[in-house]
């Protein structure tokens, strides 16, 4: 198993080389250069068994052997060991043939916790085996990075520096973040939105002297990693709704792609998917894009669901990837015409999305509205993120017969702001984070330039 960059120009990497590398030389992201197969039986075998299990046969592929069966069995297991739930992810009935995939059982009450649990203890492992160290550097509109600080404040061979915009994630996500007080934890607040916080990152990557040769290793979703560890989720809960006997179909709050992607292969190596609906809020650049082919960048609008507030939806281009055929040379020419003016999907390739993919977009009035209306008929309380799912889900269901599935990607106590404007008084923390409103808390303030950024970088990794 190899992996390629969507833009055709970076060298083939090895899983080892593509964990520790993120983005790739070319600006583009890493896929694997064939995708494994589940067969039927090997789906039907997995009825039954543990997360961790399917965990492991999903994505033992993906591993090519770099890592040895014992150790990546190990590694995968002590990651769902930090859930509080047995069933890491489970399956909640909604209606006859709704469900929800609760995604939010992990340490920081969110589904990046499902990937980065596992990523911080392969990263842990690559680089004690290679001696080195290495300095992670992350955008979060929220949810990020809280699981990857979690994933990896115990690793021994990272640094780990991580950008929020200021004063625009929930309060329970940046403490989540700023009072994680570890020696190798630094959070860094940007005078900026969400975007402005990716471009340092994605420009840190692509020129990376400033660190004078120490590695600079991501955890977004820009990593190949995060990727295989969420396709597990999409074959678990089809299985126990009985695939590969029935097709099933997902919807999937998104903004930057990385969970939909995830589905997508999950699709491509043979689970039987009817649908996906991606959901967004009033930031709808994939909805406008597959409802009405406008590819374009727009002002971004402060939400409810703050953690989808993104301009730029990078993890898109793994897609466009595969409907553009694999040509790295199309998607790099269409990407670079998109961040220069309005541009569109060529017909062919919008056709192919149009086939698998439907969307919605549901504003703020419409996200309280949702959250009321689905407590009222199911007694659940939505965090503002799965109610956007929720509405898409209904309208755009498709075949009543199939099974819909639809994540939900955050504890509502992570957004209790928007839960108490739907007129409710609140949701409790967990009894692990019910002090958490009053931990110290400690981040700096910087300006959306990227020299301060790295100069916090290089003064203060260890």
């Amino acid at each position: 198993m190899r992996y390629i960059s969507t833009r055709g120009q970076a060298p083939a990497l090895s899983f080892e080389e593509v964990v520790l590398t993120g983005m790739a030389s070319d600006g583009g992201l890493y896929v694997p250069e064939t995708i494994p197969q589940l067969s039927a039986d090997d789906l039907t075998e997995m009825a039954g068994l543990s997360y961790a299990e399917i965990a492991f046969r999903v994505m033992r592929p993906f591993v090519n052997g770099e890592i040895d069966d014992e150790t990546f069995r190990r590694l995968v297991t002590e990651a769902y060991a930090t859930f509080s739930h047995d069933a890491v992810v489970p399956l909640n009935q909604l209606d006859a043939n709704h469900f929800l995939l609760e995604l939010f059982h992990g340490p920081t009450l969110a589904f990046k916790d499902v990937a980065l649990q596992l990523l911080g203890r392969l990263l842990d492992h690559f680089l004690k085996k290679r001696g080195e160290r290495a300095v992670i550097m992350g955008a979060t509109s929220g949810d990020t990075g809280s699981a990857a600080i979690e994933g990896c404040r115990h690793c021994d061979n990272l640094d780990i520096f991580i950008l929020h915009p200021y004063q625009r994630v929930s309060e329970v996500q940046r403490r989540q973040m700023t009072s994680v007080l570890a020696d190798n934890v630094f959070n860094v607040a940007i005078e900026g939105n969400f975007d402005d916080a990716q471009a340092m990152v994605k420009a840190s990557f692509a020129d990376q002297s400033f660190l004078n040769g120490t590695r600079l290793v991501a955890v977004n979703s820009i990593n190949w990693a995060r990727i295989m560890a969420q396709i597990v989720y999409y074959v678990a809960s089809a299985v126990a709704l009985g695939a590969p006997h029935r097709k099933v179909s997902f919807c999937v709050p998104s903004a930057n792609f990385g969970n939909v992607f995830a589905g997508y292969m999950a699709y491509r190596m043979g689970l039987p998917v009817e649908r996906f609906v991606i959901a967004t809020n009033a930031n709808d650049i994939l909805h406008r894009t597959l409802a009405a082919n406008d590819f374009s960048k727009q002002e971004l609008k402060a939400t409810l669901a703050p953690s989808m507030d993104i301009v730029v939806s990078s993890n898109f281009e793994r897609l466009l990837f595969e409907a553009y055929d694999r040509d790295g040379a199309a998607v790099a020419a269409l990407l670079e015409r998109f961040q220069a003016e309005p541009t569109a999907l060529a017909d062919a390739p919008l056709a192919q999305l149009r086939e698998r993919f439907a969307s919605h977009s549901v504003d703020d009035a419409t996200i309280l509205e949702v959250i009321r209306e689905a407590h009222h008929r199911t007694q659940e309380i939505l965090d503002p993120h799965t109610a956007t799912g929720y509405r898409a889900a209904e309208r755009e269901r498709g075949e009543a017969s199939v099974p819909m599935i639809t994540l939900a990607t955050a504890h509502p106590a992570k957004f209790a702001e928007a839960v108490v404007k739907a007129g409710f008084p609140g949701v409790p923390l967990p009894p692990h984070m019910d002090d958490l409103l009053e931990r110290e808390e400690r981040y700096t303030v910087l300006p959306a330039e990227l020299a301060a950024v790295q100069q916090f970088v290089v003064e203060n990794r260890r």
